[in-house]
Parts: structure tokens; C-alpha cells; sequence
């Protein structure tokens, strides 16, 4: 048996919640994705588009051309500030009973990273291009692969001033043994 809550979403007979999405706040949502996608100003307009999609997005955060964040619930996504996601990235931040996806304060995701629903890229951390996150990923932490594995400790932040060089100098290996989730219980990060 099914029944509707105050704004029109089907809920199940159980306490677990299941939302169908409306027709017009969809449409506008979707609009306003495909601008995000393709509008020039990575700190500009694509910011604005998708603030006004729902997603939480803070100061001074960078997104790349064609970034995909959350289709149809993008108030799910928090993005803190001075985060950096790039080109062709997607973020998933739901599937069933996972929810949510938080980008911390200075993080950075490579081209073509996919972010999966109840992650946290924490603090500081990189992903690196083409990498799938499924777990977690902690503060000043580099993840890379598929699924997304630590590789280095970060201690020279990623950001616009700094070159490439400059910042691997500042990246130190995690032995290999260490390199087990990006959850970080091997290498003494927590979540």
C-alpha cells in the first residue's frame, strides 16, 4: 500500500522513505544541469548553475567543464570550500539506501574521477584522474584506481599557485601493505 507525503512523494507502507521526482522541478533541474555542464566560469557560472540545482557549494570551489553532479538529487551533494573538481568528473550521491557524498574543504578530484553515493573526500585529499571512489577517502590523502586506493600522504596542498612539481615533492609514499581501502584504517587517517 502506498501513500503520499505533504509534497506528492510516494512512501512506502515501511518507514523507509522512496521519492518520486515531480515533472517541472525536475525539468528545471535537469536545464540547469546541462548549462552547468557546458556554461564557461569553472568559479562562476557553473558554480552559480549548480548552487541553484540544490547542491551545498562553498568559496572559491572550481568545476571543470562537463562535470556531472548528482542528476536528480543534487541537494545530496556538499561541496566545502576551495575544492577543485574536474573535467568529466560524476558524482553519484544516491543508489537505494546510500545517501550523500561530501567534497571537504581543499580537496581536489583529476579528470574523470567517479565519486559513488555515502563517500567523503576528505580535507586536502586527491584523487587522481580516472579513479573510482567507492570508500571513503581521508584528509590529506592521495587516492588513485579503481576502486580508489591510497598511494601518498599529501602535505603540500593542491592548489592554483602551486605547480606540479612543487606539489609531488610534498606527496610521501604509503608502504604497500597500507594501501588496503581508502577508509584509511591501515595508515592511521580516520574518516
Amino acid at each position: 500500500m502506498q501513500r503520499r507525503s505533504d509534497h506528492g512523494d510516494v512512501l512506502p507502507s515501511g518507514n523507509r522513505e522512496t521519492r518520486r521526482e515531480r515533472l517541472l522541478p525536475g525539468l528545471k533541474n535537469r536545464i540547469l544541469q546541462v548549462l552547468a555542464r557546458i556554461a564557461p566560469g569553472a568559479t562562476t557560472t557553473r558554480v552559480r548553475l549548480n548552487r541553484w540545482r540544490g547542491v551545498s557549494i562553498g568559496k572559491n570551489v572550481w568545476i571543470g567543464y562537463d562535470a556531472i553532479i548528482e542528476t536528480s538529487c543534487p541537494h545530496l551533494v556538499t561541496i566545502r570550500d576551495r575544492a577543485a573538481i574536474g573535467m568529466r568528473v560524476t558524482i553519484i550521491a544516491h543508489n537505494r539506501e546510500q545517501r550523500g557524498v561530501v567534497i571537504e574543504e581543499d580537496a581536489t578530484l583529476g579528470a574523470g574521477v567517479i565519486v559513488l553515493p555515502a563517500v567523503t573526500i576528505g580535507r586536502g585529499a586527491v584523487v587522481t584522474a580516472g579513479s573510482v571512489v567507492t570508500k571513503s577517502v581521508p584528509p590529506k590523502t592521495m587516492g588513485q584506481g579503481n576502486r580508489a586506493k591510497p598511494i601518498a600522504t599529501v602535505e603540500i596542498r593542491f592548489e592554483l599557485g602551486v605547480r606540479v612539481k612543487g606539489f609531488a615533492k610534498g606527496l610521501r609514499p604509503i608502504a604497500v601493505a597500507d594501501r588496503t581501502s581508502c577508509e584509511g584504517e591501515s595508515h592511521g587517517h580516520n574518516r
